[in-house]
């Protein structure tokens, strides 16, 4: 980077608003308590925010938009989770999960609706939520592939205790992911309720932030965890196709 764009990118950190609000309310806690250690411990967690968001690739180009950086490759094209959740059959799951897409909708609309310091600090919780969608559409995909498999097994003429082994398996897992996605609408309900009120407490509210992308953070392990345990079934992403009239 050219020192000015250095300078810019630095001013930026200083003054971003999730890394001074920390600062403030550490300075108001020392101003009032008079505690020797806070002082450094504010300015120490400050200078380390300051160090994350100058580091920050995602921060470096929203800041330096068009003062010379480098414009990324453009992704390849990808498949909206709203289009590969109308490929899967008609049914219960389908239904659900077109139910907790269209609230996850409103919550990035709460985010998208809210004051600026609110958006700045969930600034890492679109890109998990986004995250979310794709992996509950790819949880869905491969319990919908399970349950065929598991249909197979069961109306063979005589399956081998193996395979019914395999079977009995696989219907746990789809157990696990139907309850993971019957309970997604109101887990992005209770998101979309925390973003509100983040927003209209009016301060950013860090720590209502944090509980924010924390849960997200959770919620994405858990939906990897599953899709893990049955992705074998779902094959690649560039391989998914809509299905065969």
């Amino acid at each position: 980077m050219e020192p000015e764009d250095r300078n810019r990118l630095l001013r930026a950190a200083l003054l971003r608003p999730m890394n001074i609000l920390p600062l403030v309310l550490g300075l108001g806690v020392f101003a009032t308590s008079q505690l020797w250690w806070i002082l450094p411990l504010t300015l120490v967690t400050y200078a380390a925010l300051v160090y994350l968001s100058y580091r920050d690739p995602v921060f470096q180009r929203r800041k330096l938009e068009g003062a010379g950086v480098p414009e990324p490759l453009p992704p390849r094209p990808r498949v909206p989770p709203e289009r590969r959740a109308r490929w899967l059959p008609r049914g219960e799951t389908r239904r659900r999960v077109e139910e907790a897409l269209e609230v996850y909708h409103r919550v990035v609309l709460a985010i998208e609706e809210a004051d600026e310091t609110t958006r700045e600090l969930l600034d890492d919780a679109l890109p998990k939520l986004h995250t979310a969608a794709e992996r509950l559409v790819e949880v869905a995909e491969s319990r919908e592939k399970a349950a065929g498999v598991v249909r197979e097994i069961r109306d063979a003429p005589s399956p081998s205790g193996e395979s019914l082994e395999e079977a009995r398996r696989l219907e746990e897992h789809i157990g696990a992911a139907d309850a993971e996605i019957s309970g997604l609408s109101q887990r992005f309900l209770t998101l979309r309720a925390q973003v509100v009120r983040a927003s209209i407490e009016g301060s950013g509210s860090p720590e209502r932030a944090a509980g924010i992308n924390a849960s997200l953070h959770e919620l994405n392990l858990r939906l990897a965890a599953l899709n893990q345990l049955m992705g074998p079934l779902g094959g690649p992403a560039e391989e998914r196709k809509p299905p065969r009239k």
